[in-house]
């Protein structure tokens, strides 16, 4: 099949998202964020969505654009400190969040795709987390099961990429991008750079093309962050 696309909205028309989708992204806060496909899924009208992010962008910038549309009808998140709409539609019953521990998180992603059933961590046991769920001990220790998230499609951001889906990640915004690219029934990625197969050493792929149902090479802006701290002016001890 040939994957490569011309944009964000034919890899959407390729996909066939319907109402009520579950959607996997990667991303860390603003960092590796599929922010073209974002935007093309918010403008698409779609509704009632799982997504599954690490977290949910800011008001005006990542999946905080698809709050506000109120596109996303639950949340599986590992932090979502950032978002004044994202707490505003929680408080008020709006949106169904689902917390879970960051590495679990991860490891959650990563069990989906690798086909594993579950598997057991003794991060949240005796909380809230663990309400519900299977637990027992192993070697005196008490571990919660914990089972794996997999969704119907997934969206990824990698830095380069070639015409067979082969994509290789650039420093932080790697995060959770190769994880939740084998995660997905169909999976989305977007690049920096789409370049010819062959353009690169196979050695330095870090998601094969296998998991790849479609990519295109998104259009960026200025790079952003979700919080910026600076020093008091003239330094410390001024």
């Amino acid at each position: 099949m040939k994957k490569v696309v011309r944009d964000a909205r034919e890899a959407l028309d390729r996909a066939k998202i319907q109402d009520g989708a579950t959607i996997v992204l990667g991303g860390f806060g603003l960092c590796g964020i599929p922010e073209n496909l974002i935007v093309a899924l918010r403008d698409s009208g779609v509704k009632d969505l799982t997504c599954v992010s690490n977290n949910a962008g800011v008001d005006d910038g990542g999946l905080g654009l698809l709050l506000q549309t109120r596109q996303i009808k639950k949340m599986i998140s590992s932090y979502v400190g950032e978002n004044a709409t994202f707490e505003r539609q929680f408080l008020s019953g709006e949106l169904e969040v689902e917390l879970v521990p960051q590495g679990t998180f991860a490891e959650r992603i990563r069990a989906g795709g690798a086909g594993i059933g579950g598997f057991y961590t003794p991060t949240g046991v005796g909380t809230l987390v663990a309400e519900g769920k299977e637990t027992r001990v192993i070697q005196g220790r008490e571990y919660v099961l914990e089972m794996p998230i997999k969704g119907d499609f997934a969206f990824v951001k990698a830095w380069r990429g070639d015409h067979a889906g082969n994509l290789i990640y650039r420093r932080s915004t790697r995060n959770f991008n190769p994880m939740v690219a084998t995660a997905g029934a169909f999976t989305i990625a977007e690049v920096e750079e789409l370049v010819p197969t062959g353009s690169f050493d196979p050695d330095v792929v870090v998601t094969p093309g296998v998991y790849i149902d479609a990519i295109f090479q998104g259009t960026y802006g200025p790079k952003r962050i979700e919080k910026r701290t600076n020093r008091p002016k003239g330094g410390a001890g001024a």
